[in-house]
């Protein structure tokens, strides 16, 4: 009988042991605060047709952020300088509270009348819609820098040549082409590898704050030496010289400078 009762209680604590070990779940279940219908866009312009707009989710419960084409914002609400006249078509990109969507809003610019960052208009001209092309600022074998190898992570260091490989011995294929940049209707973007070549046809956005440029659907001047994700640091960009960087080039494993000049 002794024994049976110290059955009992071995038996008792490894129960207890086993209770002990069980995770807690939390069965709280997200549910949506209301559906995709129920979330109002609203845009308002400084001006009727004018391209300073402020884009605003104002339904109460939704987290999420806008989408305006050339960047984002991770708010509800932002005010932005747009450089592209037209319909234009700016996207919230948000969550329910059991489950993300996304919903638009159109908006009609129909004049410029705030002004750009000046950085737009040393990219593509005061004349936004014609638009401006650029070219290396250099030729083959002619000693300058113009597409050459530099320091890798190291920006302060770009203008250091480790290889002169554009003005030395071995230019890329598209030393003598040229790239156009645009604001007609939306932000196009053509690169061609010979003066006269049929372009390859992409676009691009201009990130001011964070002083990038980055091409998508087509390749950048000199790309033989670029990355996939289209990615350069602006490090110079004025009305006649353009300096782009990349910190590891994804060829070559250094970093690769490039300068351009308009034409």
């Amino acid at each position: 009988m002794k024994n049976i009762k110290v059955l009992y209680l071995i038996l008792a604590s490894f129960m207890l042991i086993l209770s002990a070990c069980e995770p807690i779940v939390d069965e709280t279940n997200l549910v949506d605060s209301t559906n995709v219908a129920g979330v109002q866009l609203v845009a308002t312009q400084s001006t009727p047709g004018g391209n300073k707009v402020t884009l605003k989710m104002v339904t109460p419960g939704i987290t999420g952020y806008w989408n305006f084409n050339l960047g984002k914002a991770l708010t509800n609400e932002v005010t932005i300088v747009y450089p592209i006249p037209g319909k234009n078509t700016f996207t919230y990109v948000g969550s329910l509270g059991a489950q993300f969507f996304t919903k638009t809003i159109d908006v009609q610019i129909d004049k410029l009348d705030t002004p750009l960052d000046q950085d737009w208009y040393d990219l593509v001209s005061t004349n936004t819609t014609a638009g401006k092309t650029w070219v290396f600022d250099g030729a083959g074998g002619d000693g300058k820098l113009w597409w050459f190898m530099s320091a890798p992570s190291n920006p302060d260091g770009a203008m250091g040549a480790w290889w002169n490989a554009g003005g030395e011995c071995c230019p890329p294929s598209d030393a003598a082409g040229k790239m156009h940049f645009d604001l007609n209707g939306a932000a196009n973007y053509n690169h061609y590898e010979t003066k006269t070549a049929t372009p390859t046809k992409g676009s691009y956005v201009l990130d001011v704050a964070n002083k990038k440029l980055i091409i998508t659907g087509s390749k950048m001047l000199g790309s033989a030496a670029g990355n996939k994700d289209g990615v350069y640091s602006i490090l110079t960009l004025t009305d006649t010289k353009m300096v782009l960087y990349l910190n590891n080039s994804e060829t070559y494993g250094t970093g690769w400078t490039f300068v351009f000049k308009p034409i």
